[in-house]
């Protein structure tokens, strides 16, 4: 009799999918307001803006080291295959979040430069988010893969469609922090967010409608996943949902809701993320290989699985402390020194 091997793939799956679906709305969010600090008319309201995030934009990549490592020990093959695929884009997302983040401390402390690093700081926002956007795109179409090894150019990943999918993003990311500056500001600044929301949410309504439409087109695996009976009637509340949310999201712009508008955009990225999940199950090297051809052994994901476990729920306390501590609306004259 062969002895029960417990399948961990499930597991850290899981831990995969939150590592990135957390990172992709916390970070999100900040680089979103990034995006939008560049549109700020004056210094005052670009000090709010930058205050709106000082306490929690740092702590937020947290998730994005944690998705990068997960995907290295748990689905070795699968980081051997996409990182050489997308080593550019993930490298000019790195370098702009560097940049990112200097210029963030240095405006405080370089004030005959501010202007410059206020610049740095949108620009390395939006770069950064164009990158990531780049990156889904080339994942949504998969790769070029030999055996075991990617086998395409390390400019495949430029395509029509990734760029599509980065200008995507970050219309996306702007939504997300429009909504945050919705509730984390007043008066003026309140209302400018309310604009740049709508504006945002026109380029994410936009987007969903061409993504959902060439995806299917661009495989058709994707197009009988979703378009085959009974799939069809199975698969029916998520674009109803997604519907509704862009309902109560422009509804919520547009009127003194606070909350709703950052819960709505939340709400529009996870039905897209579960959208691009339900299109690519079970296959975490889009199309070739599942979760389980490139899954590490069952000892080697068990080990990781003890430690990480303990530390999730960790992360999962101090972030939300950390959010608890700075709630409620952003004062001028408490900041970030």
């Amino acid at each position: 009799m062969e002895p029960l091997v417990l399948d961990f793939v499930p597991v850290w799956t899981l831990i995969l999918g939150i590592g990135v679906c957390f990172y992709v709305i916390l970070d999100g969010f900040d680089l979103g307001v990034g995006i939008l600090f560049g549109f700020q008319p004056d210094t005052a309201s670009r000090n709010l803006v930058m205050n709106s995030i000082a306490p929690i934009w740092d702590g937020n990549e947290t998730w994005l080291v944690l998705g990068g490592l997960a995907l290295l020990a748990a689905f070795p093959l699968a980081f051997a295959i996409i990182i050489p695929a997308v080593y550019f884009p993930i490298l000019v997302m790195l370098l702009a979040l560097i940049f990112r983040g200097v210029s963030f401390e240095f405006r405080y402390r370089d004030a005959e430069h501010k202007t410059f690093w206020d610049h740095g700081f949108s620009w390395g926002s939006t770069v950064a988010t164009f990158a990531q956007g780049m990156v889904l795109g080339a994942f949504i179409q998969g790769f070029q893969v030999d055996g075991r090894h990617f086998a395409g150019s390390s400019w495949d990943f430029i395509t029509p469609f990734s760029i599509v999918t980065g200008i995507a993003l970050v219309f996306g990311y702007g939504l997300l922090g429009a909504g945050w500056l919705v509730l984390k500001t007043e008066g003026e600044l309140q209302a400018r967010a309310r604009r740049h929301g709508r504006w945002c949410f026109l380029g994410v309504f936009a987007a969903i409608v061409v993504v959902s439409v060439w995806t299917p087109l661009m495989n058709t695996g994707i197009a009988s996943r979703w378009f085959s009976w009974p799939n069809m009637l199975l698969l029916a509340p998520v674009p109803v949902l997604t519907a509704l949310l862009g309902w109560l999201e422009w509804r919520s712009l547009n009127n003194n809701s606070e909350v709703a508008p950052f819960a709505a955009a939340i709400g529009l990225f996870l039905i897209s993320y579960l959208g691009i999940a339900i299109s690519l199950w079970p296959m975490i090297v889009p199309h070739v290989y599942t979760l389980w051809d490139a899954a590490s052994a069952p000892s080697t994901q068990a080990f990781l699985a003890v430690g990480t476990l303990f530390l999730l729920p960790v992360i999962l306390m101090y972030t939300g402390w950390s959010y608890w501590v700075f709630r409620g609306k952003v004062k001028a004259d408490i900041g970030y020194h």
